[in-house]
């Protein structure tokens, strides 16, 4: 892997916008995150909690502690209490019950936790998220759960979309975003979203976290975040 080289790429495909970048490592063992911590990368993310507890506590003390861990599958409610202990921003928030579970677990244990709110604009029956129609009422409904921070929106293009398709849905994010800080009085400071293969037009429509693997590490998979 030469992710060094990568991530210089990426960072120049990306130059005038400098979205902040995810290494994306749920298909790797621990060394790739020490490797891409090497290269100067600070934010980690996986999809399953388990795996994911059981390989950051392989990793040496200083990367523990000088990096950020993103979930950012669809979490399960019985997996809420440990991915609150163990992960700094959660994604896939997309029920008011695991809202807010997560708000109780978070509670318990004196924390506050960052959270993405997924929305589904594209509309894919096989995707979880929350609705264009649906955003502003679940927004409201938990904004004020006292143990959680909303970043803002993540989104995951269809699989096979055209850049027109993407630029589209994209820009329905961003102005969503906006149309929910205006009409909510509420600040969405970010938006995940963009993977290896449209993270270039993620960027150019706002984009703040890039989740990015197969770019990263050289490597083929059926599926990326």
């Amino acid at each position: 892997m030469n992710i060094s080289k990568n991530l210089k790429e990426i960072q120049e495909d990306i130059a005038p916008y400098k979205p902040n970048i995810i290494a994306v490592t749920k298909y790797f063992d621990e060394s790739a995150i020490v490797d891409a911590y090497n290269a100067g990368l600070r934010d980690f993310a996986e999809s399953r909690v388990i795996e994911a507890i059981e390989k950051i506590s392989k990793l040496p003390d200083e990367i523990r502690k000088s990096s950020k861990f993103h979930f950012i599958g669809h979490l399960q409610t019985n997996k809420a209490k440990k991915a609150v202990e163990h992960f700094d921003i959660i994604h896939s928030v997309d029920s008011l019950k695991l809202a807010r579970l997560i708000s109780e677990e978070a509670n318990y244990i004196g924390k506050i936790q960052d959270i993405f709110v997924e929305v589904n604009f594209a509309e894919e029956e096989q995707k979880f998220g929350i609705s264009k129609e649906e955003i502003f009422d679940f927004i409201s409904s938990i904004r004020n759960f006292s143990n959680i921070n909303i970043r803002g929106l993540m989104s995951m293009a269809p699989l096979g979309a055209c850049e027109d398709e993407l630029d589209k849905l994209y820009q329905k994010v961003f102005d969503t975003k906006l149309e929910l800080e205006d009409k909510l009085d509420i600040f969405l400071p970010d938006l995940s979203m963009g993977m290896s293969q449209d993270y270039k037009i993620a960027a150019r429509h706002g984009a703040t976290m890039l989740r990015i693997g197969r770019k990263l590490f050289n490597t083929e998979e059926k599926r990326w975040q």
